[in-house]
């Protein structure tokens, strides 16, 4: 399932004409130590959680928060942001049906149209994004002006600092 998904990243990315380059390296899905092994900076990382949103007027509904890598997710500001009571992480299980990988190797796109995506306005202060491929060994190093016209994100303050 997961080079699947890392197939269908390098598809979508192609046919947008995106500027991205793949990055081979060791399995790892710990967004500090990923950094490291790929060279680039924590804030230019984009991290992305699933969470599941709920109550208020829109009952349940899963969400792809992509923040930078060195900042923590207030769940607050997304259950607001969504008009929800609750938000919270959804299960392993539910993310991995979801997205189509394992913890740690989601990338910063929503392959599955029941998932919103949400983005942190400060990781968009980077020229180009690097995150996890759909893989645990593979990553991309995309144009952030790219991602936004693919992702096609909501965009709104969501990070706190750690």
């Amino acid at each position: 399932m997961a080079s699947d998904v890392f197939d269908q990243l390098v598809a979508l990315l192609n046919d947008a004409n995106a500027n991205f380059r793949v990055i081979e390296h060791e399995a790892e899905g710990k967004s500090e130590a990923i950094s490291v092994i790929r060279g680039n900076r924590p804030d230019q990382a984009a991290k992305a959680m699933v969470l599941d949103v709920r109550g208020g007027g829109g009952g349940k509904r899963p969400v792809l928060a992509i923040l930078p890598g060195n900042r923590k997710l207030d769940f607050n500001a997304v259950a607001s942001l969504f008009e929800a009571r609750k938000c919270g992480f959804a299960s392993p299980e539910t993310a991995q049906e979801l997205t189509g990988c394992v913890m740690g190797a989601v990338p910063p796109f929503a392959l599955n149209p029941a998932l919103a995506v949400v983005v942190d306005e400060d990781l968009l202060a980077n020229e180009t994004l690097f995150f996890n491929a759909g893989r645990l060994d593979r990553s991309m190093e995309l144009d952030t002006k790219d991602w936004l016209t693919v992702a096609k994100p909501r965009i709104a303050k969501i990070a706190s600092r750690v």
